[in-house]
């Protein structure tokens, strides 16, 4: 094993990097590839293995943690979520290591039983609880909903190193190194907006609670389940975490998200493109939602403060593409942005309305009246549609 696969005293990656997935989660492009970080805590007297790896990935990880103990034995697997692609090695690793205990709270017990039919050599912990290694200690901080309802994060007390589960994590393969004090880190913060908008956005008030809990825990180091271990940008990372949690928009930019047949409603978009840029908003970005990615349409809207949407009816409804958005948009409930509707018919006006529906019950409220051209957009058309931009950047 390589010395940059040693994180401190105590402890060593033994994760693995997928550079062949082409969808996280058979839906979240993934052209950086993505890392599933495991780690191996050793003591005087035990040694826990912190969360596991996609089970095609089994093999290597297990490989990693005999290299690193030699004919010594890892006594406990520590599970802070168990998704599969953290838990699926677990019964390779318990093929491995018969005398392994697995540690965990009642719901990820539950789920170790539901998903792998394993129930024995289980430890049951609660929140705050310890787990003595010899000279160091391991405390458990329950975190529920981040994003799963039986998430939790692990503290190495001496070290001052917290274990975050997907919390800080990010999309992106680790190029080498593990720590971001050995690599250029910045690739890695466009990503962890897409995944944090894309697999976390719902949970931000769980993840507000998440960060409360953690007041009282001293640590310098954040070691996720995904992307790089944070020390130099430990404060930049829970700085982003906490802003995306609390739905502030990270810039004073415009996110346009359009779907058009013909033409009509993308002329339309553009309108409203050039309104946004003469009234001053300088962080402009477009999607045709029948071609973006819905990840990366998501992000910016996570990103950026300004909204506008412009769809077209179809079928008596919204067109689908942009249903497809909106209805993301509104299962994560973003409030604190200034939103603008445009929609478009030839004779039934609908789009305006369905995206009304689909906002009724969250917190994304429109911010200025929208408007519905019929037909092909007429420089009138065009014009309200530059207004409309003007309005909203004043609202």
């Amino acid at each position: 094993m390589t010395m940059n696969k040693r994180i401190s005293d105590k402890i060593y990656y033994i994760g693995v990097n997928d550079r062949a997935t082409a969808k996280f989660e058979a839906m979240w492009p993934i052209p950086m590839g993505v890392s599933y970080n495991s780690y191996l805590v050793v003591g005087s007297e035990k040694a826990a293995i912190i969360d596991g790896v996609e089970v095609s990935h089994a093999l290597s990880q297990i490989a990693y943690i005999r290299e690193t103990l030699g004919d010594r034995q890892p006594d406990y697997l520590v599970i802070n979520h168990m998704e599969p692609d953290h838990s699926g090695s677990i019964a390779l690793l318990l093929h491995a290591f018969p005398g392994l205990q697995i540690v965990g709270n009642n719901q990820t017990l539950a789920m170790v039983k539901g998903y792998y039919g394993v129930a024995d050599h289980t430890i049951a912990i609660k929140d705050g609880e310890e787990l003595s290694l010899g000279d160091v200690t391991l405390q458990f901080f329950l975190t529920p909903l981040v994003h799963w309802p039986e998430t939790m994060m692990t503290l190495l007390k001496e070290e001052k190193t917290l274990f975050t589960g997907d919390a800080f994590g990010c999309f992106g393969a680790l190029n080498g190194a593990v720590v971001d004090t050995e690599m250029d880190a910045e690739p890695y913060f466009p990503e962890m907006v897409r995944y944090y908008s894309s697999i976390v956005g719902k949970y931000g008030r769980f993840v507000q609670k998440a960060i409360a809990r953690l007041a009282g825990a001293e640590f310098d180091t954040v070691c996720p389940t995904h992307g790089p271990v944070w020390r130099e940008h430990l404060s930049r990372v829970v700085d982003l975490y906490d802003k995306l949690s609390r739905y502030e928009p990270l810039d004073e930019g415009a996110t346009i998200v359009y779907g058009s047949m013909y033409g009509n409603t993308e002329r339309m978009a553009e309108a409203v493109a050039e309104g946004l840029a003469e009234a001053g908003v300088r962080n402009i970005s477009m999607h045709n939602a029948s071609v973006s990615d819905l990840s990366y349409i998501l992000a910016d809207v996570f990103r950026h403060r300004h909204l506008v949407l412009a769809a077209p009816t179809y079928s008596d409804g919204l067109f689908p593409p942009m249903a497809t958005v909106v209805d993301a948009i509104a299962a994560r409930s973003i409030p604190n942005r200034r939103v603008a509707l445009v929609g478009s018919h030839t004779w039934a006006p609908r789009a305006v309305k369905a995206m009304t529906a689909a906002f009724e019950s969250t917190p994304t409220e429109q911010s200025v009246e929208p408007i519905t051209i019929k037909h092909s957009p007429d420089a009138d058309a065009l014009a309200s549609a530059r207004a409309l931009a003007h309005t909203l950047v004043g609202k």
